[in-house]
């Protein structure tokens, strides 16, 4: 679960990051708002942890930005702006949820984990193509009507390929799903996924394009 931390305090934002990382998330943090901005531009989150008071440029307008794009990612609001005003300006702008400085660890993950849920039970469309079926709700994986199990990080570049087929994915591109910004990956890994894929369905399923990186077909 990849999760896009905006925050300036320093402490306060490696605290959030190693409470997180050690439940499991991938987390990738930023400290303004112009970073905010491109990283969502650019790049693809689960969710966002957002605090409206950040250099550059405002986290409420990080959040209308968002929302004017139509990216419906879950995004929680925390901030020490307590007063009610400041609570329906956020909601407003398009948050999800809403968190006062100071808080508890425990209830941010709480909080997090029940926008995860709302998010995830979200209809988003089955990917089916060559015989393989991968339902995004569920997270099953099946080939010609049997069910293949794979490990997160297979199941991760499996179906950034299959939303898009024909685009061509980078390395790079493939590892942003699987780690952070900061989390050192094996240089071949992303090579030894792709081989287990292939072994699991079919090698044709997954082509090489060489010197840029890998697609699947359109069927």
């Amino acid at each position: 679960m990849r999760l896009l931390l905006v925050e300036d305090d320093e402490d306060l934002g490696e605290g959030i990051r190693v409470a997180l990382k050690g439940d499991g998330y991938t987390v990738d943090w930023l400290k303004d708002g112009a970073s905010a901005v491109h990283a969502l531009a650019s790049e693809t989150f689960d969710v966002a942890i957002l605090d409206l008071g950040l250099p550059k440029v405002d986290g409420l307008d990080v959040l209308r930005q968002l929302r004017a794009g139509a990216n419906p990612m879950p995004v929680l609001v925390l901030t020490a702006r307590d007063a009610t005003s400041d609570r329906i300006a956020g909601l407003d702008a398009g948050a999800d949820d809403y968190l006062v400085k100071p808080f508890e660890v425990d209830e941010l993950k709480a909080r997090l984990r029940a926008l995860l849920r709302r998010s995830l039970s979200r209809p988003q469309p089955v990917l089916e193509l060559h015989g393989v079926r991968l339902d995004p709700a569920t997270q099953d994986v099946s080939y010609r009507g049997q069910p293949v199990s794979l490990p997160r990080k297979e199941y991760l570049v499996l179906h950034q390929l299959l939303s898009q087929p024909g685009r061509v994915f980078t390395r790079e591109k493939l590892e942003e799903a699987l780690y952070g910004w900061e989390d050192a990956a094996e240089s071949n890994a992303i090579d030894v996924h792709i081989h287990h894929l292939r072994r699991k369905f079919f090698p044709e399923l997954i082509r090489t394009v060489r010197g840029v990186g890998y697609r699947v077909d359109k069927a």
